[in-house]
């Protein structure tokens, strides 16, 4: 068995990916800041019949990254899935002109520094795999930048270039890496934005393999 590690895990999206992958067979390692919060997701699967942990870590702090994803693949098996969708702070969503160097410090290490150490974290196993796929989820300010959301439109735009230089990277190693882009809020009975509707769309990019970008609903929607 291997696992899905989820970073940014809450109630939502990370719930039902966790549910949509488990049915799977995968094992779930659920990475957010809060234990006890996981905990009872865990719990939750675990009476579903998934196999679920806990493992506590800002994403922003390098060492307690890489301590949880160690942990996960110690606990549960070599993390062949790795999705990175944390939702960002609000804090970060500041108007361009208002927007200083140091307030950009926030949105990097969050969208930045946070999917390299986690994807520099598990390469190694999936390399001994022979296969992996990373799929990293982000807002439509990945693609089209909103005055009013510099941090993370900045940082979005960044965590894209990373995720698509590995994309043309590790293709041939068969590592899948994509990206899927929601524009708007998730929804809970949108046709395209639930989160079990997003779950299939993220178990398709993992199964199918086929391209970098994809897009939850229109842009503009």
């Amino acid at each position: 068995m291997t696992t899905i590690a989820i970073i940014g895990a809450g109630p939502g999206l990370g719930a039902a990916v966790a549910r949509r992958f488990g049915r799977e067979g995968h094992s779930v390692a659920l990475v957010a800041r809060d234990q006890g919060r996981l905990d009872a997701l865990a719990a939750d699967l675990s009476d579903e019949g998934i196999v679920a942990r806990g493992f506590a870590a800002d994403v922003r702090d390098t060492e307690a990254l890489r301590a949880a994803l160690d942990a996960a693949d110690a606990t549960l098996g070599t993390v062949e899935i790795l999705q990175y969708s944390p939702v960002p702070h609000p804090d970060f969503m500041r108007p361009v002109l208002e927007t200083t160097p140091a307030d950009l410090l926030g949105p990097l290490a969050f969208s930045v520094h946070g999917p390299v150490t986690a994807v520099r974290q598990v390469l190694p196993g999936m390399r001994a795999l022979g296969r992996g796929t990373v799929l990293f989820v982000n807002g439509g300010t990945a693609v089209v930048p909103h005055p009013d959301r510099a941090g993370t439109s900045i940082a979005f735009a960044a965590e894209s270039a990373y995720g698509h230089l590995l994309h043309d990277t590790l293709a041939a190693e068969g590592i899948h890496v994509g990206q899927l882009v929601i524009p708007g809020a998730i929804i809970a009975g949108h046709h395209r934005k639930d989160p079990a509707v997003l779950a299939d769309t993220l178990w398709g990019m993992h199964t199918d393999r086929h391209g970098y970008r994809h897009f939850a609903d229109d842009l503009d929607a």
